[in-house]
């Protein structure tokens, strides 16, 4: 059984997100492969958890599934209360939308258009007009630093100054659950940093959650929890006094 199945939810209010018995596989006959075993696994409103694990472990599936990306086999998630099984794909399409970010190991990104222009996405995608999105990233590139960036394509941006450009496209429409796949691989150490110091900052909210799912132990200290993964299950749960332990 995983370690947080004994873990209780904040009394508060609901997790942010929470499944049981959680399994999902792929493929058929002798080529199986359990990817996910039974996972327990919870995130509180108002913290940053981190996933660890090694590669293949099944973190990236495990993500995939608590966004409504893929959907599991067995067990249920609840994100903010709402069962994703009982959602209709447009549905889930549209919660997604509204209340998850997304913030990407490579950027993703789109070449053509400026930093302002990839920030406006997301809040076209959810019925803004233009001139509500340009505001919205205007407003957001300049927090995170990148004011006089706003019509630099991200070829003319440094690696780190585009993930800050892809964590304001990921935060522009306000959404409550943020999603971060390897955020800082790709970074070095002082910019890596300053990158969850700023999910930290602009993200860790009563009402809010960051899951990151990371290799980069010199991110670890920015952990409210850390849950390690091993084989398709959540090995343990460490909180704030044992996770100095995990890269000392």
């Amino acid at each position: 059984m995983s370690a947080l199945s004994s873990i209780e939810p904040t009394r508060q209010q609901p997790p942010a997100v929470l499944t049981s018995g959680l399994g999902k596989s792929y493929g058929k006959g002798e080529g199986i492969v359990h990817a996910l075993k039974g996972v327990n696994f919870e995130a509180r409103c108002g913290e940053l958890m981190m996933i660890v694990g090694p590669s293949g472990c099944g973190k990236t599936t495990l993500l995939s599934v608590i966004c409504g990306t893929l959907r599991n086999d067995t067990g249920t998630v609840h994100v903010f209360g709402e069962d994703l099984a009982k959602m209709s794909s447009g549905r889930l399409t549209a919660f997604r939308g509204k209340h998850v970010g997304f913030v990407f190991q490579q950027f993703n990104l789109i070449p053509t258009w400026t930093a302002l222009e990839n920030v406006t996405v997301p809040v076209l995608l959810t019925g803004g007009s233009r001139s509500q999105a340009e505001k919205a990233a205007a407003d957001l590139l300049k927090e995170v630093g990148l004011g006089d960036k706003l019509k630099s394509l991200p070829s003319q941006l440094s690696g780190g100054q585009q993930q800050r450009v892809a964590i304001a496209r990921a935060l522009v429409h306000e959404p409550r659950l943020l999603i971060c796949d390897e955020p800082t691989a790709a970074l070095d150490a002082a910019s890596g940093k300053r990158v969850l110091q700023l999910l930290k900052d602009r993200a860790c909210r009563p009402d809010r959650c960051v899951i990151v799912v990371t290799h980069d132990s010199r991110i670890f200290p920015f952990a409210d929890r850390i849950a390690e993964m091993e084989d398709g299950y959540i090995k343990a749960v460490h909180g704030p006094g044992e996770i100095q332990s995990l890269y000392v």
